[in-house]
């Protein structure tokens, strides 16, 4: 079995994932291409099986400290006010014990509660070394300098991961960049109207999506924030940028009024960042001493909110067959084994109801407002809803 790990990125997953190799006796080396680790992105929604994965690790309760219990998923058309989203995890079969199904949570608090604790363990981090590839238990920089060999390489280094890309290509797969994508910042909670305990959006067509996430606070500040979004394709950045801000303020106003107060926290648009949607799907997330998770191995959009909690259960399930088979090679195919299922079903649903929340024209957003948004309302859908965003569908765990 490996003695000597690296984890190529310090995300959530990877630092999730040296964590738990650490604590199996392992030596563990974080590759991180910054000077210092640091997190990256937008607020996210943390999901009953990530939280059962930070649960595992007996984590859940700092990131609780810091984040923001969630209990509802709410969305409604902008001119008509027709609702079209409306989620509520006490719909799920098997709520948890402790009531906190979901979380907001700023990137920087997960971050900051998986680092702590990678360091209090003995985990090695080097920094400042960006990977291009790997090979033969090897990785090498960008620079062209390859590093000692180890007995597994984890890449955990996200979407758009070069070790992944190879992989990917090999297998005769491709990236699909998506057409639309979100500029978003993080601001202080606006409080009223806003509903402190759930996802609020607001859309027109499918072509305009509005959202606020409350996300709890960072390690450093008391202040309760959350993060805005709002769609945008990529293509059509830079004209947005030369459109001009109240231009734009005036356009969100239109559509959400209540929306003002946190617009006026918006002061210059380099507070907005703008992210990139991709999908893509690992046929097979491993090769020799090589194993790919999270988003490096199965990136799509956003819509679902699966992102980090998948990356956490690929972390749960590879240090488990890690930790189960003596022989490395099965240990890595136990883990593709178990987690194919659940990342295809996952990397299906996204797929298909992208176009429905992010689109041109009005087919789709017609048949979300008056078929979709019907069908949710019987009696079996908020069950099979509440279970699908949940990601607890075809659960990995069990």
């Amino acid at each position: 079995m490996p003695r000597t790990v690296a984890v190529v990125g310090a995300g959530p997953t990877g630092l999730a994932l040296a964590l738990m190799l650490r604590r199996q006796g392992r030596r563990v080396v974080v590759q991180e291409r910054f000077d210092e680790p640091r997190p990256i992105g937008a607020g996210f929604m943390l999901q009953p099986t990530g939280l059962a994965v930070l649960d595992h690790l007996g984590l859940t309760d700092r990131v609780k400290a810091l984040g923001q219990p969630l209990n509802h998923l709410f969305g409604r058309e902008a001119r008509r006010r027709r609702i079209v989203l409306d989620v509520k995890y006490a719909d799920l079969k098997s709520p948890r014990p402790d009531g906190v199904n979901a979380l907001g949570v700023h990137r920087a608090s997960i971050f900051q509660v998986l680092y702590d604790a990678c360091l209090a363990e003995g985990v090695e981090f080097q920094t400042s070394r960006e990977i291009a590839s790997a090979s033969d238990g090897r990785l090498t920089d960008v620079h062209g300098v390859t590093g000692p060999a180890f007995d597994l390489i984890v890449d955990a280094s996200g979407a758009r991961s070069p070790i992944a890309r190879d992989l990917l290509a090999r297998q005769g797969g491709r990236r699909q960049e998506l057409e639309w994508g979100a500029v978003w910042a993080t601001v202080p909670w606006p409080g009223e109207p806003f509903d402190p305990s759930a996802l609020e959006q607001v859309y027109r067509g499918a072509s305009r999506m509005i959202g606020v996430l409350p996300v709890g606070a960072r390690p450093d500040s008391p202040d309760r924030l959350a993060t805005f979004f709002w769609s945008l394709k990529p293509a059509d950045h830079d004209y947005w940028l030369r459109a001009g801000m109240e231009r734009w303020k005036a356009e969100v106003r239109d559509l959400w009024p209540q929306i003002s107060g946190l617009l006026d926290t918006i002061t210059e648009v380099e507070a907005l960042t703008l992210a990139r949607y991709g999908h893509h799907t690992l046929r097979l997330p491993v090769a020799d001493r090589l194993v790919v998770v999270g988003d490096a191995a199965h990136s799509t959009s956003p819509q679902l909110g699966q992102g980090v909690n998948m990356g956490l259960l690929d972390a749960f399930v590879l240090a488990e067959a890690l930790a189960t088979h003596a022989d490395l090679d099965e240990a890595l195919e136990a883990y593709a084994r178990i987690r194919r299922w659940h990342v295809r079903l996952y990397q299906t649903l996204s797929m298909a109801f992208t176009p429905f929340y992010q689109a041109d024209g009005q087919a789709l957003p017609w048949v979300r407002d008056h078929v979709l948004g019907k069908l949710a309302r019987l009696p079996f859908a908020a069950r099979i809803l509440a279970a699908t965003v949940s990601g607890v569908l075809l659960d990995p765990r069990r």
